[in-house]
């Protein structure tokens, strides 16, 4: 029976300790906390009250602020904060003066007697290095109470913040995507190269005289995959005719209208195409073309011949000074090798192009998007998610059709940007930066990027042009920047 009571003395004075810590804990309040990292160094703020805090006289509460990671193991204390009841401040003072041991454990930043009944307030305060792992850390308030001969007990972690230090302002950047404008005739042209062979000094285009046979089907062929296309209709066929540079600059000229006339007739006669659709001219001599073949070339004296082409205004002039050349070896490595080439002649086909509806487009898309309108494919897009491989596909193919369009660039660098591919959108808007209907999708680019002064410049640009959308993202930013 004895140890059944002792037993129970011992249970009810544990009982009494833990439920005098968790009374004073619960009647201490934490306001106005503030973590922040400055130089490298995590600074913790908050503002202690004792007013509801009833401590018995012998009584002795430990307060200790703790870290701990959120997203791992590491952890540590800061400077504790000690509130006394009466006697116990007494002894405490007590024993400072005689310079006696004082039951207050070390790194204490704040001893405070408790006045009962009084308001009272603690501003705490406290400095440690700064760790990456606090980036992402709670704060609790390890509370324990030491009352008569020094006996206590620690209760569990009270959470006071569970992140001490924000998570960073997660802007929220809006893409400028532009519906493109209704192309009211779709007008494509198909441009070609065609080498034929010509007796010399004759214009008229045989079949069966060497590879003109197998150059003619070819030609048929790109005829024929047009004229079959119900979707298309032809406008205008424009036929230009080139001579090498050898012989009369005149002679070559008129030899050069003559055979692109030569080529119009065999395309009206074989394929039926009035001979009032053509454009026909003969540019005779091609010297740009041999330039630009020269500098590709290995030729030992490629840069005196870029000088008398270069140099010498008369184009027959030009073929006397280039037969001196090593002897004329040089003149017939040209004959042969870079002449030929140039005897050529370029058809360009025209023909208008139906509408299509966004079923019919979702087809062509994927076999001949060129016959598409930027509008088309960006209704097409519309049927796709958004931000999803389709959807990026369709803009993507939107740019490669359209290069030069400013709208089909910023809707592509929109997809790119929603893809996570920043400094590709970037890149893609750089050759029209100058255009504001750039700037925007430029701006939240950099942003994404951490380039936080380029994205400012480029919103603000865009906001003197009046972009809503970028009104929106520099406010954005702003809060970015402050965060």
């Amino acid at each position: 029976m004895k140890k059944i009571t002792y037993i129970l003395f011992i249970w009810l004075a544990v009982a009494e300790i833990t439920t005098a810590q968790n009374r004073y804990v619960d009647n201490v309040k934490f306001e106005n906390f503030s973590g922040n990292k400055v130089n490298e160094q995590l600074q913790i703020n908050m503002d202690i009250l004792l007013d509801d805090l009833n401590l018995k006289s012998n009584d002795m509460l430990i307060l200790t602020p703790v870290l701990y990671s959120n997203t791992g193991a590491a952890s540590l204390e800061l400077p504790h904060v000690v509130t006394l009841g009466n006697k116990r401040n007494k002894v405490y003072i007590r024993n400072k003066k005689l310079r006696n041991s004082v039951a207050i454990p070390a790194q204490t930043k704040v001893v405070m007697p408790r006045e009962n009944k009084t308001s009272q307030t603690i501003n705490y305060t406290a400095s440690v290095p700064f760790h990456d792992w606090m980036q992402n850390a709670s704060l609790s308030i390890k509370a324990s109470v030491q009352g008569c001969a020094d006996c206590g007990e620690s209760l569990d972690d009270l959470l006071l913040v569970d992140r001490v230090i924000s998570e960073p302002y997660k802007p929220n950047y809006k893409l400028t995507y532009i519906v493109p404008e209704v192309e009211p005739i779709k007008i494509r042209e198909d441009r070609h190269t065609a080498t034929f062979n010509y007796i010399v000094a004759k214009h008229d285009l045989l079949r069966n005289y060497k590879n003109n046979a197998n150059e003619l089907d070819r030609v048929d062929k790109v005829i024929t995959e047009v004229k079959n296309n119900k979707d298309l209709n032809i406008t205008e066929f424009t036929i230009a005719g080139y001579a090498s540079p050898e012989g009369n600059f005149e002679s070559n000229r008129t030899l050069a209208d003559r055979r692109a006339n030569s080529f119009a007739d065999y395309l009206s006669n074989t394929h039926g195409i009035k001979r009032n659709q053509f454009k026909v001219r003969g540019y005779g001599e091609d010297w740009e073309g041999l330039k630009n073949a020269v500098e590709k070339s290995s030729l030992a004296d490629k840069n005196e011949i870029l000088r008398i082409i270069r140099d010498i205004t008369n184009p027959d002039a030009r073929d006397a000074h280039l037969m001196r050349l090593s002897g004329g070896a040089t003149y017939r490595n040209m004959l042969n090798n870079l002449y030929p080439p140039l005897r050529r002649t370029d058809y360009a086909i025209a023909y208008s192009v139906r509408p299509f509806n966004v079923e019919e487009a979702k087809e062509i898309i994927k076999t001949n998007p060129k016959l598409l309108s930027l509008n088309e494919m960006y209704l097409v897009a519309q049927t796709y998610p958004t931000g999803g491989k389709e959807f990026k596909e369709v803009f993507d193919i939107a740019a490669r059709m359209f290069p030069n369009e400013p709208v089909a660039i910023v809707n592509s660098a929109a997809t790119d940007i929603e893809g996570g591919n920043y400094q590709a959108a970037i890149d893609r808007m750089n050759k029209m930066e100058s255009n504001p209907r750039m700037w925007n999708n430029l701006g939240v680019a950099y942003a994404l990027l951490g380039n936080k002064e380029k994205a400012k410049e480029y919103f603000d640009k865009a906001v003197a042009k009046g972009e809503a959308n970028a009104k929106a993202n520099l406010e954005e930013l702003e809060k970015a920047m402050d965060n």
